[in-house]
C-alpha cells in the first residue's frame, strides 16, 4: 500500500470512528431523555425506541471495536452481535405491544418524546449517509452494515413519532403499540440480514 493510499484509509478510520463517537453520544443522551419520557406516558413504543437506542449504542461500540482492530476476521462476529441485539429488541417490543393491545392501555402524551424523535430522525438520517459512504470507501462490512442499523433508527423515530403525534392529536392510543409492532418487523428483518452476511 502506498502512503498516498494509507493515509487515505487513516483518514477514513477516523471519519468513521468520528461518526460512530458522535452516534454514541446522541444515543446515550436519547435513552436516558427517552426512557424518562416513556415512563411517563406509558408508552410501549417509546420504551421500544429506547431499548433501540441501547442497542444502536451496542452496535457502535462494536463497529467501534471493530475499527480500531481493523481486522476481517472480526467483521463476522461483530456483524452478527449486531444481528443478535435486533432479535432480542423484536421479542420484547412484541410481547410489551401484545400486552398493551390486549389491556387497551391508553398512553399520556409525551411533548419532550415527540422533540427527541424529530430531532432523532433528522440526526440519523445524516449520520447513516456518512457511515455508509465511509463504509464504503473503507470495504467495511461492519461499519456498512451499521449505517442501515442507524438508518433504521432513523424510520423507527419517524413511525414512534407518528404513533405519538396521532395519539396525542386524535387520542389514538392503539397507534402508539402499533408503532412498536414497526419496531418488530425492522429488527427481525436486520437481525436476519446480519446474520446472513458470509
Amino acid at each position: 500500500m502506498t502512503d498516498a493510499a494509507l493515509d487515505r484509509q487513516t483518514q477514513l478510520l477516523r471519519r468513521g470512528l468520528l461518526l460512530e463517537y458522535v452516534t454514541l453520544g446522541w444515543n446515550v443522551v436519547g435513552t436516558v431523555i427517552v426512557m424518562v419520557a416513556a415512563y411517563f406516558a406509558g408508552s410501549v413504543a417509546l420504551t421500544g425506541f429506547g431499548i433501540d437506542s441501547l442497542i444502536e449504542i451496542f452496535a457502535s461500540v462494536v463497529v467501534v471495536w471493530q475499527l480500531k482492530s481493523v481486522g476481517k476476521t472480526s467483521e463476522r462476529l461483530a456483524v452478527r452481535l449486531i444481528g443478535s441485539a435486533f432479535f432480542a429488541l423484536a421479542a420484547y417490543i412484541f410481547v410489551q405491544a401484545i400486552r398493551t393491545l390486549s389491556a387497551q392501555t391508553h398512553p399520556a402524551t409525551s411533548t419532550a418524546g415527540i422533540i427527541w424523535l424529530a430531532a432523532t430522525f433528522v440526526a440519523m438520517l445524516l449520520l447513516s449517509l456518512g457511515k455508509r459512504r465511509t463504509g464504503w470507501q473503507l470495504d467495511n462490512a461492519v461499519l456498512t452494515t451499521e449505517a442501515h442499523v442507524t438508518l433504521v433508527d432513523a424510520y423507527l423515530a419517524a413511525a414512534v413519532l407518528l404513533g405519538l403525534v396521532l395519539n396525542g392529536v386524535a387520542d389514538w392510543w392503539w397507534a402508539d403499540p402499533l408503532a412498536g409492532l414497526v419496531i418488530v418487523y425492522y429488527g427481525l428483518r436486520e437481525g436476519v440480514a446480519a446474520w446472513r452476511v458470509p
